[in-house]
């Protein structure tokens, strides 16, 4: 897996997630859980990770709708 995007905003992970399933591209979120060590404040950002076969096709549908990749 490859990281795609890095953000502390759940819902452009949410709407990074819908855009790439539209495209039939296999994503995985990880750092979900790490709310439970911080109080669900939002100070750890969260990642989404695709296949290396699919990372440059998923950077493209970023960037046609404008998600931030917060690297």
């Amino acid at each position: 897996m490859k990281e795609l995007l890095r953000s502390t905003d759940p819902t452009i992970i949410a709407f990074a997630m819908a855009l790439l399933q539209g495209e039939d591209i296999d994503c995985f979120e990880l750092d979900v859980n790490m709310s439970v060590l911080e109080g669900s404040i939002g100070i750890f950002p969260r990642r989404l990770m695709v296949r290396p076969d699919d990372h440059t096709a998923a950077l493209r549908v970023m960037r046609d709708n404008e998600i931030p990749l917060g690297k």
